[in-house]
This record gives structure tokens, C-alpha cells and sequence, in this order.
């Protein structure tokens, strides 16, 4: 695992974005995996910037975000679908057909996992799949707990992860208490694995990462098992104890 640290979240944010228009620079046909939340808004922002200043065109792009909550319609205000929209989507050249995005309200939720695991098979794995991490170590809405060896997958959500998630509700009563995620096998597929984290409430959960003990109660562990991962951590979020700018290299684990 190779560690970015950079001094702020902007920082962070101009290094992902970095990777991420050097990929479609090379190949157009990029599949592109996405993470919403407030961590890559800043990436977002940087993409949209870069777009509009001529730089990058997305016609020939394709994505696949990560998840997408149980009962929320693809216009609610919290949806993925919305978000997307409203931060990446709307203000670059994409084709609406080539974003993809878990159906929250699927009449049978078995049946639209399997429909997006074929959609991820069909597009091929993510070029370059953006995660986030939770600070209980979750990466998508993968649990602690979860297998490393699930594909997309219905998962009910920890308290912990609907309280951080509840500022952007009315109340914690409105926030879902199930979402479909792509699995820990689903985002291991992908090439290269860009992991961003910004701010002090990132710490423990970084400092635990880079222990590089592997168990299913540290979902974030399992990206020790893929050979092209990144990390680009804002100092605040990063182990302040160790030397920054520094590249991590975890043990081999039988």
C-alpha cells in the first residue's frame, strides 16, 4: 500500500483528481468506481473544475458507484442518485446511460444485486475505484463483520454509520437502516484503488489500517490483500507518529 500524505483536505482532493484525469488521458473508455459522502467532494469539485476549463472529456467514460440506501427513490435529496447528479454528473459531458448506480426501491433487492454484479462483470472491473473509510473501518457500507468474499450485497447498517451519516437526515429516524453495496470481493476486482481520508475523526481508523493486521473486523483491512492501492491522507487524519510521505508495505499474511 502506498501512502500520499498531503498537508489538506484540498490537497487530497488535488491529488485524486490528479490520478484520475491521467487515467482517462490514457484511455478514454475508462471505468471509473465512485464513492459519494463528504470526503470526495473536494475530488468532485476538482473534476468539474478541470472539465470546465477543457481538459478532460468524459463522453467515452463509464462509472459505477459503490452503493445506494434501501427505500430511497433515485430523486430523494439523500440518494447516491442525487448526488451524483448534483456534484459530478450534471456538470461534466458523461453519457446518463454509461453511470451506474444501485435501485434502492428494486422490487426484489436479491434480484438488482445480481443485476449489478452483471453490470460490473459486462463493464469490466473499475479502472480506478475511489473509497472512502468509515471510522469503524467500513468501505462502502461494508460492515465490520462483513466477508472479504461478497459480491454486491443488501447490508444493515450500524448504528455508528447511521449517526455519522444523520446529519444529513432530519432526525436518525430518517436514515435508512439497510443499503446495497458492492462487496469486498466486488471492490478488489478493481485495478488500482485510490483510498482517501481527511480530518482528525479519520485518525484511529487510519492508524488501525496501517497496522496491517487483516480480520473481517476492520473492513479496511482486506486492501492489504490488492497489489495497486493508494492512500492520500490529509495530515490531520494521518498517524502523526510516523514519518510522513512514506510508502507502506504490510507483511505477507498466510
Amino acid at each position: 500500500m502506498k501512502v500520499i500524505v498531503n498537508r489538506t483536505y484540498e490537497d487530497v482532493s488535488h491529488s485524486a483528481s490528479q490520478y484520475i484525469q491521467t487515467q482517462i488521458k490514457h484511455n478514454p473508455h475508462s471505468v471509473l468506481g465512485l464513492a459519494t459522502g463528504s470526503t470526495p467532494l473536494g475530488l468532485y469539485k476538482k473534476l468539474v473544475m478541470d472539465y470546465r476549463a477543457g481538459h478532460t472529456d468524459y463522453s467515452k467514460v463509464s462509472t459505477i458507484n459503490l452503493d445506494e440506501y434501501v427505500g430511497l427513490s433515485k430523486t430523494h435529496p439523500q440518494s447516491y442518485h442525487t448526488f451524483m447528479r448534483n456534484n459530478l454528473f450534471s456538470h461534466i459531458n458523461i453519457i446518463d446511460q454509461h453511470t451506474h448506480i444501485p435501485n434502492g426501491q428494486a422490487m426484489n433487492l436479491g434480484e438488482e444485486c445480481a443485476r449489478y454484479n452483471r453490470t460490473l462483470e459486462l463493464l469490466g472491473p473499475p479502472d480506478i475505484l475511489i473509497l472512502g473509510i468509515g471510522e469503524n473501518g467500513h468501505i462502502g457500507f461494508n460492515e465490520p463483520g462483513t466477508s472479504f468474499n461478497e459480491k454486491t450485497q443488501v447490508v444493515k447498517l450500524k448504528e455508528s454509520t447511521r449517526r455519522a451519516n444523520a446529519r444529513l437526515f432530519s432526525s436518525i429516524h430518517d436514515v435508512p437502516k439497510e443499503a446495497i453495496t458492492m462487496g469486498i470481493e466486488s471492490i478488489l476486482s478493481s485495478t488500482c484503488i485510490l483510498l482517501l481520508a481527511t480530518g482528525e475523526r479519520k485518525n484511529k481508523a487510519i492508524q488501525q489500517l496501517l497496522e496491517g493486521k487483516i480480520h473481517e473486523e476492520f473492513p479496511a483491512s482486506a486492501l492489504h490483500l490488492h497489489p495497486n492501492v493508494t492512500l492520500i491522507v490529509d495530515e490531520s487524519a494521518y498517524n502523526r507518529d510516523a514519518s510522513p510521505r512514506q510508502s507502506f508495505n504490510p507483511a505477507i499474511y498466510e
